[in-house]
């Protein structure tokens, strides 16, 4: 089940002035990054009460974000959404029809398991699954 939103994802051209404009914008400083070799990008975070913002900038020109990025341009690239089984919601969704862009959850930033679902079948939003590592 769905339980709440639990980031924003926007990709971006330089980490680093993204994370000083954040920074201004939302008058706080990123409290992680990393990078996230198996996707070929580094990840900032910053948070806002309950709201998380994901910038993610491409380490390698044929990642998923740097192909947004040559599309499309900066912007929102996905929206998140936290579950409590990601294995059971991805059964789920792809019983109702959804694609599911990776047959089994891979390890995302954040200390998370991540799938994607394909965005066609979801009015063109990439949509993220995540589930916390519980270790």
């Amino acid at each position: 089940m769905l339980t709440n939103v639990e980031h924003i994802g926007i990709a971006v051209r330089d980490l680093d002035a993204s994370n000083e404009l954040f920074s201004k914008l939302l008058n706080v400083a990123p409290y992680k990054s990393e990078a996230v070799e198996s996707e070929g990008v580094t990840t900032s975070f910053f948070k806002v009460n309950q709201t998380k913002i994901e910038l993610l900038e491409a380490t390698s020109p044929d990642s998923p974000i740097a192909k947004f990025l040559g599309k499309k341009g900066e912007g929102i690239h996905h929206i998140a959404f936290e579950v409590d089984d990601i294995q059971t919601e991805m059964e789920r969704l792809k019983g109702e029809g959804f694609t599911v862009l990776n047959e089994t959850p891979k390890r995302g930033a954040d200390n998370k398991l991540v799938c994607f679902l394909h965005p066609k079948g979801t009015n063109e939003v990439l949509v993220e699954l995540c589930q916390e590592i519980k270790e």
